[in-house]
């Protein structure tokens, strides 16, 4: 007779893994980064691939110094989402040290100086983004109007390659705000919003994207395709994208509705800048998000309303990174509130008092 050694749970195999995750995001990511490259041409695959590789050279050193496995954690693809995730929110013909710098600043400081994956508080590639709008505020805004690849105004490569490692004479033919900025500046210049998007905001046009905005934003029908890929594969909930994006459409709505000439509606500031990537592909980061669903719809409301009230109310035209990094910092104060029911105990942490044990006492 066999006999079988007990050993301790659990028993229970799950498929999924860091690796996985990753690769389901990039997968959702693919469509609307395809279309950023073919809308904004050779500069923009050159700068991708700047920053993508110098966040995986990044983390490989990082980890090399640290005394960690390379290979095995290079392969989770962690690094190579932050860099794709980062170069997603750049000005599409930013130059190369734009990208070297937000890698950087992204692995090295906002990942591997917490622990390396799973111990950062912020999410790396929205400190980048902060970072560099703070201080390089002119390359961080210098936006284009679509000019697609092989297209009669598109520069060839050689011409790309002097966008994005020298100097760029041809950028101020071309050069246009985002619908986000366009709006700010015209506000402030005395306009109504009716006046300001007049000619410049078509809804249709927002939702396949070609408009000027950074290179993997523009386009909402593909990011929103992205996001159901990851809500059909369980990588996401639908907690944080849609309470993010019905908090700051509602928001929105009725302040558009006490005023129309002085604030945007709701549909223009969720198909705007970076709400859709923001509410689908950053804001649902595992790591610096909250573990319930509780927790999640309230961190997801408090990135909807900080990313109209930043967008609204201070010099900055867009606001989705800096509210996507304040609801970080509050993400462990959420968890402590909001736990998770322990098994076989109530939400206070009492035992669960059962029928049959209720009759006994």
């Amino acid at each position: 007779m066999t006999q079988v050694a007990a050993v301790a749970g659990p028993y229970a195999h799950e498929a999924n893994h860091v690796g996985r995750i990753m690769g389901h995001v990039m997968l959702a990511l693919m469509p609307a980064t395809l279309f950023g490259l073919y809308l904004f041409g050779w500069p923009a695959l050159l700068l991708f691939l700047v920053t993508t590789l110098t966040a995986v050279i990044a983390e490989a050193i990082c980890l090399k110094i640290a005394g960690k496995p390379v290979r095995l954690t290079l392969m989770d693809g962690s690094a190579l989402l932050t860099g794709w995730l980062l170069a997603m929110t750049l000005p599409p013909w930013a130059p190369w040290w734009i990208g070297v710098v937000g890698s950087l600043l992204a692995i090295v400081v906002a990942k591997q100086v917490f622990g390396g994956i799973g111990q950062n508080l912020f999410n790396p590639a929205m400190v980048a983004r902060v970072a560099l709008l703070v201080s390089f505020p002119v390359p961080m805004t210098a936006f284009l109007s679509p000019t697609p690849l092989f297209s009669a105004d598109a520069p060839n490569f050689l011409e790309a390659l002097a966008i994005t490692f020298g100097e760029a004479p041809t950028i101020d033919a071309v050069s246009s705000a985002s619908v986000l900025g366009h709006l700010r500046t015209a506000l402030t210049g005395g306009e109504s919003v009716s006046q300001a998007l007049d000619g410049f905001y078509n809804p249709l046009a927002m939702l396949w994207g070609n408009a000027p905005g950074s290179l993997g934003e523009t386009s909402a029908l593909l990011i929103l395709l992205g996001g159901a890929w990851l809500l059909y594969k369980r990588i996401i909930t639908w907690h944080i994208p849609v309470s993010m994006l019905a908090s700051l459409f509602v928001i929105a709505t009725v302040m558009h509705l006490v005023d129309g000439e002085h604030y945007a509606d709701g549909l223009y500031h969720v198909l705007s800048g970076a709400a859709l990537l923001g509410a689908f592909f950053i804001a649902t980061d595992l790591v610096t998000s909250p573990v319930t669903p509780r927790g999640q719809l309230l961190f997801g409301a408090g990135c909807g309303l900080l990313v109209y009230v930043i967008r609204t109310w201070t010099s900055y035209p867009e606001g989705v990174a800096f509210a996507v990094m304040l609801m970080n910092a509050c993400t462990p104060l959420i968890d402590h509130y909001l736990k998770p029911r322990i098994y076989g105990r109530d939400r206070r942490g009492e035992p669960l008092t059962y029928p049959d044990q209720a009759e006994k006492e």
